[in-house]
């Protein structure tokens, strides 16, 4: 319990139970907080299998989701959070593959765990690629069950 009361009141307000506070560190717009099961962002909270991946560079990190979405965090002292990022991350992914659709590229099918054990899927089309082409679409959710049947998830 002495390990919790060094953690901030404002990071322990913020964290949603069960979730477990691994590391943190303070960014310009409040604290970055890496638990078990989410990655939070001051007040934003991304569990594992939303995360695609987080770059950083010398001013901060850029999270981005599996939606494609970015969120940018100023981050001067980022103490243990690339490591922990990485390591969430990687063990979140249970599938990644990779699966040619035509001609013009493929599609990466990637399973993570989810929060409560479940296994979330996504799919990310090769750039250039729509994604919401219902041809496409087809032979991605072809290739999507061929997987789930393969790897038993």
């Amino acid at each position: 319990m002495r390990l919790f009361n060094r953690v901030p009141a404002e990071i322990r307000a913020a964290v949603v139970p069960p979730d477990r506070v691994l590391t943190y560190a303070p960014g310009a717009d409040g604290y970055v907080t890496v638990t078990d099961r989410a990655l939070y962002l001051g007040r934003l909270r991304l569990p594992w299998c939303q995360v695609d991946r987080g770059v950083w560079d010398e001013d901060g990190l850029t999270v981005v989701t599996t939606g494609g979405r970015e969120h940018r965090v100023p981050l001067p002292d980022p103490g243990r959070i690339p490591e922990a990022v990485r390591e969430r991350v990687v063990s979140s992914i249970l599938v990644s593959q990779y699966v040619p659709l035509d001609a013009r590229g493929g599609v990466r099918l990637v399973a993570r765990r989810g929060e409560d054990g479940e296994t979330v899927w996504s799919l990310g089309f090769d750039e250039g690629l729509d994604g919401n082409d219902p041809g496409l679409r087809a032979l991605a959710e072809q290739a999507l069950e061929g997987a789930r049947r393969s790897f038993g998830v």
